[in-house]
C-alpha cells in the first residue's frame, strides 16, 4: 500500500480495579478471563500501560478501543452494578485520558436498570467521550430483545452512538443439555469454541424479528466473530422473513443496522464471506486482546494476531487500498462521528 493503514481495534479487552474487586465481593468464578490468577492473559487483561502498548504495537493496532471483559457488570446485582458501572467508566476514562492517541473506551452499562443504563451511557457519551458502550447480551433471564431495553437502545440512537454486543455463556439448561457429559472440553464449547456465538446470534435474530430496529431504525449495533454464526445463515433464515412479520428483508437489517468485525480470527474465508455479505463499508477491525495474543496451540493459524499478524492479515487481504482504509479505520470514524466529542478534561 502507498500509506501505512492506521488500524483501530474495536474489541480489546481489559479488566480494571472496580469491576475485579466487584468481581471478588460477588464470589464470581475466579477465571483467566477474569482476570483472576497470574496466566498471561489474566495479566494481560489487568495491564494498561506500557505492555499493553508494546503488545499493540507488536500486532500492528494503532488504536484500542478499550471494553471489559465479558460480562461486564451484568452478572452483578443492580445496586451493584449501578456503582460499579460508573466507576469502570471513570477508570476506563483515567486510561482513555493517558494515551488519547492510542487508547478510546466503549461504557459499561449496568442493564439491570433501565433508567440506570440509559442515564449512565448518557454520561459516558456526554461527560466522559466515550464513543459507545459494550453490551453482553443477555442479563439475568432478560434477553437483547426484552422491552426493559428500549429506554438504552432509544438513547443509543438519539445520542449517535453504536452499542457493540459481546457474548457470554448460554444458559445453565442449555449447557446442561448441550455442552454436558463430554468431559473437560465441554466449557469451552459452551464458550469461546462455539456456544457464545450461537447464543447471542439468536439474541439479534430476536432483535430483529421481535422489531427493535423497526421501533429504532437508526440503532447501530456492531457484531464481532464475523456475524456470531447468523452472518452465514442468512440466505437460509431470510426465507423466513415474511413469516416472522419482518418489514423488509432479513438481510437488509444487517445492512443497515449491523456492522461487523473478525474479533482476532484471521481466516481469510470469512473475511471474504463477511465482504461479500456486508459490504467493506460495513466492517471493522478488531483483535479481541489478549485471547488471541501469542497463543497457536499445534501451529493453529487462525487465532494468534501476535507478530504482527493483526496488521498483515488486513495489509494482504483481496481489497483495494480503499476499502482496506474503510476496514481498518474509517468506517469506525464515520460511525462515530455523530457522537459528542466532549474531552475527559473539558
Amino acid at each position: 500500500m502507498a500509506d501505512r493503514l492506521r488500524i483501530i481495534g474495536v474489541e480489546e479487552t481489559v479488566v480494571v480495579p472496580a469491576v475485579h474487586e466487584a468481581y471478588q465481593r460477588a464470589g464470581s468464578p475466579q477465571i483467566p478471563a477474569r482476570g483472576f490468577g497470574d496466566s498471561p492473559i489474566a495479566g494481560n487483561l489487568r495491564e494498561t500501560g506500557e505492555q499493553r502498548l508494546a503488545h499493540m504495537d507488536d500486532q500492528g493496532i494503532d488504536v484500542a478501543v478499550l471494553s471489559l471483559s465479558s460480562p461486564g457488570v451484568q452478572d452483578l446485582p443492580t445496586t451493584e452494578a449501578i456503582t460499579v458501572a460508573r466507576e469502570a467508566n471513570d477508570q476506563l476514562a483515567e486510561i482513555v485520558a493517558s494515551r488519547p492517541d492510542r487508547f478510546q473506551a466503549f461504557a459499561a452499562i449496568p442493564t439491570q436498570s433501565p433508567d440506570a443504563a440509559a442515564a449512565e451511557l448518557e454520561r459516558a457519551v456526554g461527560e466522559l467521550g466515550f464513543p459507545g458502550a459494550m453490551l453482553y447480551g443477555r442479563t439475568g433471564d432478560k434477553l437483547a430483545d426484552h422491552p426493559d431495553n428500549d429506554e438504552l437502545y432509544a438513547t443509543a440512537e438519539r445520542l449517535g452512538v453504536p452499542l457493540h454486543f459481546h457474548p457470554q455463556l448460554p444458559v445453565q439448561p442449555v449447557i446442561d443439555a448441550y455442552y454436558s457429559g463430554i468431559g473437560p472440553i465441554g466449557t469451552p464449547l459452551a464458550g469461546a469454541a462455539i456456544g457464545w456465538y450461537y447464543d447471542l446470534g439468536v439474541q439479534y435474530l430476536r432483535m430483529i424479528f421481535s422489531g427493535v430496529f423497526d421501533r429504532f431504525s437508526d440503532l447501530q449495533v456492531i457484531a464481532g466473530h464475523w456475524g456470531e454464526v447468523v452472518l452465514f445463515y442468512l440466505d437460509h433464515t431470510g426465507f423466513f422473513a415474511q413469516a416472522g412479520g419482518l418489514q423488509r428483508p432479513l438481510a437488509d437489517y444487517f445492512r443497515q443496522n449491523f456492522w461487523v468485525a473478525g474479533s482476532g480470527t484471521s481466516s481469510p474465508r470469512y473475511l471474504r464471506w463477511t465482504a461479500e455479505v456486508m459490504g467493506a463499508d460495513r466492517m471493522l477491525y478488531s483483535t479481541d486482546y489478549p485471547f488471541t495474543y501469542g497463543f497457536r496451540p499445534g501451529g493453529f493459524p487462525y487465532v494468534d494476531t501476535s507478530g504482527g499478524v493483526a496488521r498483515s492479515f488486513l495489509e494482504s487481504a483481496p481489497f483495494t487500498d480503499e476499502q482496506k482504509a474503510d476496514i481498518a479505520h474509517r468506517n469506525w470514524e464515520r460511525l462515530t462521528a455523530r457522537a459528542p466529542r466532549t474531552s475527559i478534561s473539558g
